[in-house]
């Protein structure tokens, strides 16, 4: 799935480069899906990659921090937009995140025990405000943000097992805010948005071992959400 999603990448990299010279970035260029903009409402879909992490507080300074390796994970999902006004758009975009981070914990003796594998598929909620600068010919740039809603379809949340069972428990249901940027190309017959967002967690995701001085969980405050989602849309 992921090379499926590399090459669809770089196709549509060959076709946008390809018009660039004369459709996007030229001197004075044909304008493109000059109304589009103008829908009240209008649909599309994006394909991308994300990396995933963790941000961990603790009760008391730990002699060493849980080591958090991010990995790249694939997002799809669709895009719906609702025109407000002439540079205010609300955008639902729900998708289905695949993604994956490697925790160590340093203080755990054992080589094998010390590794957790969290392997997670998201579907993923976000309700989007999103704010466009004028229209320059065919690019326009823009801001985007807003809040999510996660629903966690690996997090163990109803496991009894728990780390001492070589399984990692995390809450099924998490909010978050996010922010971030992109550009929308205007090509011949459809519009082409790259953009890149930061997902940030607003509430303790993790669920502590049964033992409460666990040396996995016991020293733990807090563990939020951290992640980057690169995203190409088109519509």
């Amino acid at each position: 799935m992921k090379k499926f999603l590399v090459y669809i990448a770089l196709l549509s990299g060959l076709y946008c480069n390809a018009q660039f010279g004369t459709q996007v970035f030229s001197k004075d260029p044909i304008i493109n899906l000059e109304n589009f903009d103008k829908q009240r409402v209008h649909w599309g879909y994006f394909l991308g990659f994300n990396s995933y992490g963790f941000k961990f507080d603790y009760n008391n300074n730990p002699q060493a921090d849980i080591i958090v390796k991010q990995t790249t994970g694939f997002n799809v999902g669709l895009v719906g937009n609702l025109r407000l006004f002439e540079h205010l758009d609300l955008r639902f975009e729900p998708g289905l995140y695949y993604a994956q981070r490697n925790l160590t914990f340093p203080q755990v003796e054992d080589e094998f025990d010390r590794l957790r594998e969290v392997k997670s598929t998201y579907i993923h909620f976000p309700l989007l405000l999103k704010f466009s600068a004028l229209r320059t010919g065919n690019v326009r740039p823009y801001l985007v943000g807003g809040f999510s809603r996660t629903l966690n379809l690996s997090s163990n949340q109803d496991a009894k097992d728990d780390n001492y069972a070589q399984i990692f428990r995390m809450k099924k249901m998490t909010n978050n805010w996010e922010i971030g940027f992109g550009v929308d190309l205007y090509f011949e017959y459809f519009k082409f948005s790259p953009s890149i967002r930061g997902v940030f967690g607003l509430e303790d995701e993790l669920i502590r071992d049964n033992n409460p001085n666990s040396i996995y969980t016991g020293n733990v405050n807090s563990m939020k959400t951290r992640a980057v989602l690169i995203n190409f849309t088109f519509h």
